[in-house]
Protein backbone atom coordinates (compact mmCIF):
# COMPACT_ATOMS: atom_id res chain seq x y z
CA UNK A 1 0.00 0.00 0.00
CA UNK A 2 1.81 3.25 -1.07
CA UNK A 3 1.16 6.27 0.86
CA UNK A 4 -0.18 9.49 -0.88
CA UNK A 5 -1.09 11.63 1.81
CA UNK A 6 0.82 14.88 2.43
CA UNK A 7 1.41 15.92 6.33
CA UNK A 8 -0.48 18.78 5.51
CA UNK A 9 -3.37 17.27 3.90
CA UNK A 10 -3.53 14.44 6.60
CA UNK A 11 -3.62 17.43 9.17
CA UNK A 12 -6.59 18.59 7.15
CA UNK A 13 -8.44 15.70 6.77
CA UNK A 14 -8.17 14.86 10.14
CA UNK A 15 -9.24 18.28 11.55
CA UNK A 16 -12.09 18.09 9.05
CA UNK A 17 -13.08 14.73 9.89
CA UNK A 18 -13.37 15.47 13.06
CA UNK A 19 -15.46 18.28 12.70
CA UNK A 20 -17.87 16.26 10.53
CA UNK A 21 -18.15 13.59 13.13
CA UNK A 22 -18.35 15.62 16.65
CA UNK A 23 -20.88 18.66 14.62
CA UNK A 24 -23.86 16.19 14.28
CA UNK A 25 -23.09 15.02 17.93
CA UNK A 26 -23.15 18.13 19.41
CA UNK A 27 -25.88 19.53 17.36
CA UNK A 28 -23.80 22.40 16.34
CA UNK A 29 -25.89 24.05 13.80
CA UNK A 30 -29.17 22.38 15.01
CA UNK A 31 -30.23 21.26 11.29
CA UNK A 32 -28.70 17.63 12.38
CA UNK A 33 -31.29 16.60 14.95
CA UNK A 34 -32.64 13.46 13.71
CA UNK A 35 -31.60 13.82 9.82
CA UNK A 36 -30.01 11.53 7.51
CA UNK A 37 -27.41 13.69 6.74
CA UNK A 38 -26.08 13.71 10.24
CA UNK A 39 -25.50 10.12 9.51
CA UNK A 40 -23.47 10.89 6.34
CA UNK A 41 -21.72 14.12 7.26
CA UNK A 42 -20.32 11.35 9.79
CA UNK A 43 -19.74 8.87 7.95
CA UNK A 44 -17.56 11.46 5.64
CA UNK A 45 -15.91 12.54 8.76
CA UNK A 46 -14.87 8.78 9.44
CA UNK A 47 -13.98 8.28 6.07
CA UNK A 48 -11.72 11.24 6.29
CA UNK A 49 -9.94 10.65 9.37
CA UNK A 50 -9.47 6.71 8.52
CA UNK A 51 -7.52 7.77 5.23
CA UNK A 52 -5.39 10.69 7.16
CA UNK A 53 -4.64 7.63 9.56
CA UNK A 54 -3.19 5.28 7.12
CA UNK A 55 -2.12 7.89 4.82
CA UNK A 56 -3.24 6.68 1.53
CA UNK A 57 -6.33 7.69 0.10
CA UNK A 58 -8.05 5.42 -2.98
CA UNK A 59 -10.09 8.22 -4.66
CA UNK A 60 -6.51 9.99 -4.96
CA UNK A 61 -5.21 6.90 -6.60
CA UNK A 62 -7.72 6.53 -9.15
CA UNK A 63 -7.08 10.35 -10.01
CA UNK A 64 -3.52 10.07 -9.95
CA UNK A 65 -2.55 12.19 -7.46
CA UNK A 66 0.20 12.36 -4.84
CA UNK A 67 0.51 14.67 -2.10
CA UNK A 68 3.28 13.71 -0.28
CA UNK A 69 6.59 15.51 -0.71
CA UNK A 70 9.16 13.11 -3.14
Amino acid sequence: MEKNVGSADRVIRIVLGLVLILSPLLNIPAIWSGSVWSYVFMLVGAILVITALVRMCPLYRLLGIDTCSP
